[in-house]
């Protein structure tokens, strides 16, 4: 039987699919809705010898890759870098140049597959990106809030003891301002509501969960960290060592080796932003605010190496060790030791 390779080059309205035969011969190039069913009643005549449907990591790969699964279709998400370094290559950039190469990648197998999180770990994560919003939203009021006021030669004062309370008084006798700086503080105000209730809400889902409870028992990691790594990581068992989980975050140095020359340098920040910004906050919170107690061996063992080499390459590291013993203690099952470091 014949087998058959396709490319989906995806965009919001359309996708633009290829099909190619084992040898190479392209069987069929369209273009369809965005749609898993449309995308389904074009790939129908091949349904028995599919061997592969490649799409591009992106906004809507994890719901297209979801749905095709779940109709059958054998779905492969692939990281869009390594993608976008081929398909670069193509004199003439279409989308239905773009579907013929992924299909050629399909069949060469020259690709590196993504895995995609379980609609759980998705929604959690979508959970934390809109409480990251709200607080972004109030830091933004604010920091505009000072500013204008400044432009004015007006300092916020440091009572009355409420945010409001003290805009309110600067504003005294300045009716001008008013109308402009009020609705910057009613939106400051709504975002710092909404944004303790989605806290809320993730301390909720943090609660109903093992594999986050055992994680803040880890010094420096709390509701946010926890259920961050978990949204993130999602399936633990994929990796195979502890360790290459602070290369997934980006936490590892890079390096570049040619001929005589080799040397490493700074961070890859590869991999997911906001596990990594999550990860050096808690180490960082851990190398500064905890007080002596549990979590004293990592402590000591990064403000030793701060003192041979910087703050923040002590932090970069604390981080990296955190996410090896979260990864280990998730795979084992148990909770935080105290060790030496």
């Amino acid at each position: 039987m014949e087998r058959y390779y396709v490319g989906l080059d995806v965009s919001k309205e359309k996708t633009a699919i290829c099909v190619r035969a084992s040898a190479g011969s392209m069987e069929m190039a369209c273009e369809t809705r965005t749609d898993p069913d449309a995308i389904f009643t074009a790939l129908a005549r091949f349904l028995g010898g599919l061997e592969c449907v490649i799409l591009e990591t992106g906004r809507m790969a994890n719901w297209l890759y979801d749905e095709l699964k779940r109709r059958g279709l054998p779905a492969v998400c692939v990281d869009a870098r390594q993608a976008h370094a081929v398909l670069g290559q193509m004199h003439n950039k279409t989308d239905a140049n773009d579907a013929a190469m992924l299909a050629d990648l399909a069949r060469t197998g020259f690709y590196r597959k993504v895995e995609v999180k379980s609609r759980q770990a998705q929604e959690r994560r979508a959970l934390l990106a809109a409480r990251d919003a709200a607080i972004s939203i109030r830091t933004n009021a604010e920091n505009t809030i000072r500013g204008l006021l400044a432009s004015f030669g007006l300092r916020v004062p440091t009572q009355p003891r409420t945010y409001e309370g003290r805009i309110r008084a600067v504003l005294e006798g300045h009716d001008a301002l008013a109308p402009i700086i009020l609705p910057l503080l009613a939106v400051r105000t709504e975002s710092l509501r909404q944004a303790a209730a989605l806290t809320k809400e993730l301390v909720r889902q943090v609660k109903g969960s093992d594999a986050c409870l055992r994680l803040m028992t880890v010094p420096g990691v709390g509701t946010v960290t926890a259920a961050t790594f978990v949204a993130t990581i999602d399936a633990p068992e994929r990796f195979a060592k502890s360790r290459s989980v602070g290369a997934y975050a980006g936490l590892t140095s890079r390096r570049y080796q040619s001929g005589a020359i080799d040397y490493g340098g700074r961070i890859s920040k590869r991999g997911d932003r906001l596990l990594r910004t999550i990860l050096y906050e808690a180490a960082n919170s851990l190398l500064c605010r905890v007080k002596p107690g549990r979590g004293m061996a990592l402590k000591n063992w990064a403000t030793a190496l701060k003192q041979r080499t910087s703050h923040k390459k002590a932090v970069v590291a604390l981080a990296r060790k955190l996410a090896v013993i979260m990864h280990a203690i998730w795979t084992s099952g148990g909770v935080f030791e105290e060790r030496e470091a």
